[in-house]
């Protein structure tokens, strides 16, 4: 599965977003290098215009359809970083859009989607449930679904992120991503794999979204909890397609707890003044506590997003800088 996903195909990509996306800085942390005691970039998708990474998948499969899936409209699934990317996109290209998130969404990506003019259904306990909603609602319409993790057109698009890393960091040694339903990953993957095979990639979770990290220790699928996690973006369960990239595309697997996630989180508002959400900090998470064992340099650490609603940002923030 994962060798049917081709270089060429985030190439594309790249020429096909280019005038919708943003081109994220690659900036130098010296505070995380000096804990990690070897230079530490920190690739800013945090910055990126729906607030993540997503929008990079989102716009590269939307402008990937035919004129009839367009005119019919498409319907996607999303913890709701998926959900601003399709929805921003779907306004973009004139497309009408449907959108399944939990109702336990943050509202700042709940409202961001309803905002962009999206039909959203919040009405599902969690991700998972949301995702077979539906796609059970797309196959019911004939429209076509936009899978987060499993379309080649999406996964492509995330794919670019790690073109911009290479092209502005050719020394790159380890790349650091948060790790979910792994569409991420596995733009990452094939990408680096193909065009610069000696970077290592290395991925984090949390202890509350590790459905990879169990996976991968059982040598299949596991079910996992829905235990509410700052990483909400990472939560839910893997499939078997997530599961082969994880094999293939992973060098290593940090999991990361909610304190050390939240830690994460003020660390970076208060060293960087960078509002992260929980999954975008998972990476600096893991180099703060030492959890990816002697990094080889440079690093690249993705901050996939900065959805998390601002007062529960200020909350986390506050925490941090109150006195032991």
């Amino acid at each position: 599965m994962f060798s049917s996903l081709k270089s060429a195909d985030v190439y594309a990509a790249a020429e096909r977003i280019r005038d919708t996306t943003r081109r994220t800085a690659l900036r130098h942390s010296p505070a995380l290098s000096a804990i990690a005691q070897t230079d530490v970039y920190l690739k800013l998708e945090c910055e990126q215009i729906t607030g993540s990474f997503k929008l990079r998948g989102a716009y590269n499969a939307l402008a990937s359809l035919d004129d009839v899936a367009r005119a019919r409209g498409i319907v996607a699934a999303s913890a709701g970083n998926h959900g601003l990317g399709i929805a921003y996109s779907a306004r973009a290209l004139g497309i009408a859009a449907t959108i399944f998130v939990p109702r336990t969404a943050p509202a700042v990506k709940r409202d961001g989607i309803a905002s962009l003019g999206a039909t959203i259904d919040a009405d599902s306990d969690d991700y998972d449930i949301a995702h077979a909603r539906g796609i059970a609602h797309a196959e019911r319409e004939a429209l076509a679904f936009i899978d987060p993790c499993n379309d080649v057109t999406v996964i492509a698009g995330q794919g670019t992120a790690a073109l911009e890393i290479i092209e502005d960091l050719p020394s790159v040694r380890t790349v650091l991503l948060p790790v979910g339903g792994a569409g991420l990953l596995a733009g990452f993957g094939s990408l680096l794999r193909a065009v610069a095979p000696s970077v290592r990639i290395a991925g984090a979770q949390g202890n509350r979204s590790n459905a990879m990290a169990l996976a991968l220790e059982a040598g299949a699928v596991v079910p996992v909890p829905h235990d509410p996690t700052l990483a909400d973006g990472l939560s839910g369960d893997i499939d078997a397609f997530a599961l082969d990239i994880g094999r293939h595309a992973l060098d290593s697997l940090a999991i990361v707890t909610e304190e050390e996630i939240a830690n994460a989180i003020a660390w970076l508002d208060v060293e960087e003044g960078l509002m992260v959400e929980g999954s975008g900090a998972v990476g600096v998470a893991a180099l703060l506590q030492k959890k990816i064992y002697k990094p080889e340099g440079p690093v690249a650490v993705v901050l996939s997003g900065a959805n998390i609603d601002a007062a529960r940002h200020a909350e986390i923030v506050a925490a941090y800088a109150r006195p032991a």
